[in-house]
Order: C-alpha cells, then structure tokens, then sequence
C-alpha cells in the first residue's frame, strides 16, 4: 500500500515528508525533485517568499546510494525564513508580547479553523493552512514522476487561463494536440502558458489586479501520457480513479473546480456527440477515435491521454483588504489584515497538480502491478500488459 504524510509550518524549521509503499530498488535523483520544487516556486505573480526560499529535498531514510530501500522515504525541505520567525514560531513558551493575529480574512482557513481547533490567535491555522505546504506535495511528487517513468508515463501541466483572460477555444483532449514543443513552450513561459500572446496579456491582467491591491484565479490542466488500460476499478467509490484525482486536485489551497477530460462541456449535448468511439487496430491494439472522457470510464483508466481541468480561486489574501470581524473582540472591521502573499499562484498551482496527478497514478500502478522490489512490479507489469491484445 502506498501513502504519504506531510508536516510542519509555514514558518517552521521545515517541511517533513514520509512516503511508504515505494518497491525497494527504484533509481531516484534528487536533482529531479529539485526542479520540481523550483518549477513551483516560479511563475508570474508570485510574492517576496520566492525570493527567500531555495528549495532543496533532503533525504533522511530509505534511499541508500540513489536506490529506495522499499522502507519508509523521509524527506525534508528546509525554511530559509525560519531565521526571522523562530520567536514567533517557537514551540517552547514565550513571553506574552508576541504578536497576537485576530483580525479574519474572507475566504481563509482563518475563521473555520480558529473555530474549529478553538484558537484565539490565527496564526495557529494560518502556519499549516498556508500554501508553503504544497511543496511537500512536490517533492513526494517528484519521487512518484521517477517511478512512473519506468512505465512510460508523463506528466505535464499548463494554464489555460487568468482571471478573464485565456483560450477562447479549447484544443482537442487527443495526443495529437500536444506536441513535445507546446510543452518547452509552457517550460519558457513566466505563466507557463504556450501561447505568447496570451502570456503577455495575462502578465497584464495580474499588473491590473496588483495595482488595484486585488488577486487572480484561473484554470490550469493537467495532462498525463502514457497512462495504461486498467488503473482504478468501479467496484468501490473510492477506488474510481476519478474520484481519486478529484480528491487530489480538490486538496490543493484554493482549488475549487475541477473536470475530467471535457467536463462541463459534456452536459450541453448529446450522448451521441460525448462518448468515445472504441476501434481494435491490426496489432492487437487499442484506441479512441476521441478522447471526452479524458482517459477515464467507469473509473478505470481507458489508455487514452488523462486529462484534468482544475479551477483556482483568487487567493484570499488582498493589499487592499475585505471587511471582516476581529476574532478577539467579536466586532465588525473595516479591514482584514494582510499577510505576505503572492498575487496570482495558477503557474505553480500546475505543478502542484502535476505532484498530485503523479501520486494519485503511483498508487494505483502500484495497486495494480504491486511488488516488493521494482524488479517485481516490472515484471507484474509485462505480463499485464501482454495480456491486453
């Protein structure tokens, strides 16, 4: 079985990782998880954060000379801000005079967690329900993209739009509409978006918003490739591999949609114009002749490309701040308060996705391929697969 777990605080020491379930004997380079860390601390629009953190993992159990050991992995990733809020975050006692947070912001985890944990300072929900979390995210991310690329399969990401501004008309959900060069295209791209126009105009639509002290939301996709027939099941509800995906891109900070290949697009017409005509090609073979569904029927994956669509939220922290309530007082407030933030995170909420589609597939190879050792599952997984002709 495969998990993971995640701790530490925003402004903490660092970010904790423990990953189980991975088969001994799988070939890992740091240098990978690096990039991917790096990848989602980058993008238009991010906050003076950026410009503090280097993230880098460090493994603290089961690698040994670049190979897992098939025990727990533990990772961590260092604060670098740490310096300048060990008082504040201190877990020993300290004198009364720190600073205590009270006043909300809407749209936070602020209000629903001081209520729920009973918290009279806020910056007791804020440290964990803060963003920096993701990159534990990343970083588990990064160890499932090595192990899925013993299967052919990849991931990538990009943003289809900011605010009011993006593709007005979708491409194809077919292999053939994403070419190797829209993704070093996407790479190139401060909004790791392909198009360069619409680049421009959505670094101008963030322009707009910052100066009005106001944030963006958008939409971003998620595409993997190489995904085999027979990930997930529909025998349980929660083993549906889309219900899986939907969990995880749903738990990424300040996602609030998603669909699955054409989504939404699907309840405007007809069963006749939605479903995937299935062909058997000579060599044993087989395709869709579209791919709507986005990889996934009856939860299980088909073999064509899986493809999400995530919706991003404007981040709930503004320059120029909403009303709201102080939690001390109870009164009503002309103004939240401000917290260093970034102003537009849908470039780096990608490669977040891309962490969650790669752990969400992890599992499920490894549900249905398992092994101990990677020698294991490969072989698992050719018997599987000579099986589908």
């Amino acid at each position: 079985m495969f998990r993971f777990l995640t701790a530490g605080e925003s402004h903490g020491p660092c970010l904790t990782m423990i990953v189980e379930g991975l088969p001994a004997g799988l070939a890992l380079e740091k240098s990978i998880i690096d990039a991917d860390l790096r990848r989602r601390q980058g993008g238009y629009g991010r906050g003076g954060r950026m410009k503090i953190e280097k993230d880098a993992v460090r493994f603290l159990s089961g690698v040994r000379h670049g190979r897992t050991l098939g025990s727990p992995i533990t990772m961590q990733v260092e604060n670098l801000d740490w310096v300048n809020w060990e008082e504040r975050m201190n877990p020993a006692p300290v004198d009364a005079s720190i600073e205590t947070v009270t006043r909300i912001r809407p749209g936070h985890a602020d209000f629903t967690g001081a209520i729920k944990y009973g918290h009279s300072d806020v910056r007791n929900v804020i440290e964990r329900s803060s963003s920096r979390e993701t990159a534990s995210r990343v970083a588990v991310g990064g160890l499932c993209r090595q192990f899925l690329a013993q299967f052919g399969i990849i991931i990538h990401s990009h943003v289809l739009s900011v605010v009011d501004v993006g593709y007005e008309t979708l491409h194809s959900l077919n292999r053939e509409a994403y070419p190797d060069a829209m993704w070093e295209a996407v790479e190139a791209s401060p909004m790791r978006c392909a198009d360069a126009t619409l680049t421009e105009k959505m670094i101008a639509r963030i322009l707009e918003a910052k100066g009005n002290g106001d944030t963006c939301g958008g939409v971003f996709e998620v595409v993997a490739f190489g995904v085999p027939i027979g990930l997930g099941s529909f025998s349980q509800w929660d083993r549906r591999l889309s219900a899986r995906l939907g969990i995880a891109m749903m738990s990424i900070p300040s996602v609030k949609a998603m669909e699955i290949g054409a989504g939404f697009e699907t309840t405007r017409t007809t069963g006749s114009h939605v479903h995937d005509v299935l062909r058997h090609a000579e060599d044993g073979s087989w395709f869709h002749l579209s791919n709507n569904a986005g990889g996934i029927e009856g939860g299980i994956s088909n073999g064509e490309l899986i493809v999400v669509r995530v919706g991003v939220k404007p981040i709930p922290t503004l320059a120029h701040p909403l009303p709201s309530v102080d939690l001390a007082t109870g009164e009503n407030i002309d103004q939240s308060r401000y917290e260093r933030s970034d102003v537009c995170v849908v470039p780096a909420a990608g490669v977040v996705g891309e962490a969650m589609m790669a752990i969400v597939l992890a599992e499920a190879v490894i549900e249905k391929f398992g092994g101990d050792s990677m020698e294991e599952v490969m072989r698992h997984y050719r018997t599987g697969q000579n099986g589908l002709g």
